[in-house]
């Protein structure tokens, strides 16, 4: 098997392997390659210590040095070259309390999580490959290197790469691997908020955001997310859904483009159910005040998740409005826009539309129709740039006050008034008729 390696690759293997060490390029970057998908990135093993790394390229930087890892820069791209290692003992579920350098490259082959990331390439000895690594490419599998037991034992954030790297690459997890996730999932435990959600986020926005199903089935979820767990323990017997909450979230994310954003609102945005279910005598499940409720919850997971701001504050607000629904006329949707904000469009359409596609076939394409007619009527209102908020106003608190108004709170009272005024009439939003509707204090409509 030949792999193309970039050429700044081969220059750094070639300088290593003329200086008499041995360099191979190593993990993902053979994995993707072999698979044909661009790596992200080129990692190096090899049997130089990391000062005589150091001493054979003129920029380097000590990025992991107590791990044998030194960055080579090469132009303006930097390549991890690591030594050869054996990991000691974990005692933290996540790193090593040592390594110990090794000539041997099976040895370090070995430490490796899966068989997938345990190939070694370089163009004179080719494929190196003993941990069966290409068959399981071929049968699409994840499978740890050695015992699954011992590889989660010792870092238990694999668990949640193995259900990454399916979700990336479409695969499934061998049998005995999922058992041992199963067997060991409370020990994510103790694994950091931080390094949880990295895992997530690639999950999510892979092209398989469906294994949250085996995140759940596994126990993972009930570590870092419960909430997720009772949405799958929540039936929805209306006629509206055909899936309990948490497989209706899961279809919602196959629906939605494969952001960050939008995975994570559609992975929320019924989170509130499982707490707002009530059941009428016939039976009917009615789940009212989810969508204010789910916004609050979706607050607390994503901070406990530690998102950054930003993302929270979208998420939320998404999760919040995605059951709004405005009467279809343009001055009912210029208040939505005011009332839900600008920043949430039009992202909010393509929520809904996964909501939407995510339930059972009852008037679902009246509901799809409703949501296109709320875009054409947005994008109609954005065309004409008609006033949405205080800053689009025709006038200023300045204005008023130049006009006789005392500063303070009636000014910003009648700010507003003016505002909910030109919402409902936007050919209005002129210096001259709002001044004039604050001077003879006209009814605002």
């Amino acid at each position: 098997m030949t792999i193309q390696l970039p050429e700044k690759v081969k220059f750094i293997i070639d300088t290593l392997t003329d200086a008499g060490f041995e360099a191979y390029a190593v993990g993902g970057c053979v994995r993707d390659s072999i698979l044909g998908r661009i790596p992200g990135d080129w990692d190096i093993t090899t049997s130089a210590a990391p000062d005589q790394v150091k001493h054979l390229f003129a920029k380097t930087v000590d990025t992991g040095i107590q791990h044998g890892t030194v960055t080579v820069l090469e132009g303006k791209e930097g390549f991890e070259v690591t030594t050869y290692r054996i990991d000691g003992e974990y005692q933290d579920k996540r790193h090593p309390t040592e390594v110990i350098f090794t000539q041997n490259l099976i040895e370090d082959l070995r430490r490796r999580d899966f068989t997938i990331n345990a190939m070694a390439y370089n163009e004179t000895e080719g494929l190196i490959d003993v941990f069966g690594g290409i068959e399981d490419l071929n049968k699409k599998v994840i499978r740890c290197v050695g015992s699954p037991n011992d590889r989660f034992t010792e870092d238990a954030l694999r668990m949640m790469r193995a259900v990454r790297f399916a979700s990336q690459l479409g695969f499934t997890i061998e049998k005995h691997t999922k058992e041992a996730i199963s067997k060991l999932s409370s020990n994510l435990a103790q694994i950091s908020a931080e390094r949880i959600q990295v895992e997530l986020v690639k999950l999510l926005v892979s092209d398989h955001p469906e294994q949250m199903r085996v995140v759940y089935e596994t126990g993972m979820s009930r570590v870092f997310l419960p909430e997720f767990d009772r949405m799958m323990e929540t039936p929805q017997n209306n006629l509206y859904h055909c899936y309990n909450v948490g497989e209706h979230s899961i279809v919602a994310m196959q629906n939605i483009g494969n952001d960050k954003i939008l995975r994570l609102t559609m992975l929320l945005h019924d989170v509130a159910k499982p707490v707002c279910c009530k059941v009428d005598q016939e039976g009917i499940y009615h789940f009212y005040g989810h969508p204010s409720e789910g916004a609050k919850l979706a607050r607390e997971i994503l901070k406990r998740l530690k998102f950054d701001n930003e993302t929270i504050d979208r998420v939320s607000a998404l999760v919040l409005w995605h059951d709004d629904r405005p009467t279809l006329r343009e001055g009912s949707v210029r208040r939505a826009i005011h009332r839900i904000g600008l920043e949430q469009y039009p992202a909010l359409f393509e929520v809904k539309r996964a909501d939407t596609l995510a339930k059972n076939h009852y008037k679902r394409q009246e509901k799809l129709g409703f949501i296109d007619l709320y875009e054409q009527l947005y994008q109609e209102i954005m065309e004409k740039h008609q006033c949405l908020t205080l800053k689009d106003l025709a006038v200023t608190g300045n204005d008023l006050i130049a006009i006789g108004m005392k500063p303070g709170k009636e000014i910003g009272e009648s700010l507003n008034r003016l505002l909910m005024h030109v919402l409902e009439h936007p050919e209005d939003n002129t210096t001259e008729i709002l001044i004039n509707l604050v001077k003879t204090q006209q009814k605002f409509e």
